[in-house]
């Protein structure tokens, strides 16, 4: 039986509902949205038609208009009530929202039962779709890489595989030959998010920048550059504003965020040197020449590896629940990570090694007087207890 995420049931439990709102699904690629469908449509009587956009280079409006009335004719021939129209990449065809909303209100004036998923890999481009036309129309749903306990569950993964080889559940197969895995990673999947994801969808003037800006990123996760100092090493033209905006893309792209430092007010955290921070530590993997066994091995190098998988948790917790996600430093002392949610904050502190010891929690609190100010790993939670649980949960102690 092939492994199912909560999100299943969520999904099931809409579809059945009366027609209402459009359910948007929205998710990195290879993280399991069409396998989800999939299964959705394994578990559902409902007549169902879907389409993609994913390969369709010159895809325009006319295409939705005439697919949506390819999901009607459907319907009726089969003699339905109701129907479940999918579409898959749908930010891939211009002024998509448009169309979607004279469709789906069409539909709503006509009394006809389709009911529409949309499926896409760019929060980007979809959220500027979803709000400037279809205020009121839709329900959002955010799948995000797969957590420690999914790949667990899923593939018998213990935690320092998790830690290593990160969330990708495509992968999972691969993993037996590091270097077909990393070829995998790296050409098929970067490759592919970067090209069709942002290239083929946004104006880049420098696409080199922006994948160096990548490799670069994903080598350093869970540390903190400034970007001055990556501008110096990527070897090309590009001012502070430029890389800014493509941190940006690759982070709506589901790929790699630049964490801003926790401060009081909203400039100085917009100032700061960015902490790089990879969505799945496979990515952070496939970016090194050293092999699983090699890395750990290296306390100082695995200690990296623990870090940063507690910020791919953090991270990809933060869009389900609703929390932002942080560091602070001062001076040579630092909290890894702080969250921030309604006003409250917390810090989260890593510790792989024998030391646990930390003035820096101690400064942290004094500061800013935090909810609380909790240790991961030695002496304080065990990273396979905290990479099971959900981190907003830290706010209600």
């Amino acid at each position: 039986m092939a492994f199912e995420r909560a999100i299943l049931q969520k999904i099931i439990a809409r579809t059945i509902e009366p027609r209402k709102f459009i359910q948007v699904l929205i998710g990195p690629r290879q993280v399991g949205k069409t396998t989800l469908i999939k299964q959705l449509l394994s578990k559902t009587e409902l007549p169902h038609y879907f389409v993609t956009a994913d390969d369709l280079y010159a895809a325009d409006t006319t295409w939705i208009r005439r697919e949506w009335s390819n999901a009607r004719l459907q319907m009726k021939q089969a003699g339905k009530g109701e129907i479940l129209f999918i579409i898959d990449e749908v930010q891939k065809v211009p002024n998509w929202s448009e169309t979607v909303k004279k469709e789906w209100d069409a539909d709503t004036f006509s009394d006809t039962n389709v009911k529409v998923i949309l499926l896409g890999s760019s929060r980007l481009l979809l959220q500027k779709g979803l709000t400037e036309s279809l205020a009121g129309r839709y329900e959002l749903l955010n799948l995000t890489h797969w957590s420690f306990h999914e790949m667990r569950d899923a593939f018998g993964w213990n935690l320092d595989q998790y830690i290593y080889f990160g969330g990708y559940p495509g992968s999972a197969s691969l993993v037996g030959d590091e270097q077909r895995w990393k070829d995998y990673i790296r050409r098929s999947l970067v490759e592919s998010s970067i090209s069709k994801d942002i290239l083929m969808m946004t104006r880049v003037d420098k696409p080199v920048l922006l994948e160096r800006l990548f490799d670069i990123g994903c080598r350093y996760s869970s540390q903190i550059l400034s970007l001055s100092k990556v501008q110096g090493e990527l070897q090309e033209s590009g001012n502070l504003t430029t890389l800014s905006g493509y941190l940006n893309l690759l982070r709506e792209a589901g790929l790699l965020s630049g964490l801003e430092k926790y401060a009081a007010d909203i400039i100085r955290k917009r100032a700061s040197k960015p902490k790089f921070q990879v969505h799945n530590n496979a990515l952070l993997a496939a970016s090194q020449n050293l092999s699983f066994g090699e890395l750990r091995a290296d306390p100082k190098a695995w200690g990296r590896f623990f870090e940063s998988a507690v910020g791919t948790h953090l991270i990809n917790s933060s869009i389900e629940h609703r929390f932002n996600v942080y560091y602070w430093n001062k001076g040579d002392y630092e909290i890894d990570y702080v969250i921030e949610q309604g006003g409250m904050v917390v810090g989260i502190e890593i510790k792989s090694g024998k030391d646990s010891a930390n003035k820096g929690m101690a400064l942290f609190d004094e500061e800013f007087h935090p909810r609380g100010v909790f240790l991961v790993g030695t002496d304080g939670i065990p990273i396979e207890q905290f990479l099971t649980m959900n981190p907003a949960d830290l706010f209600k102690l």
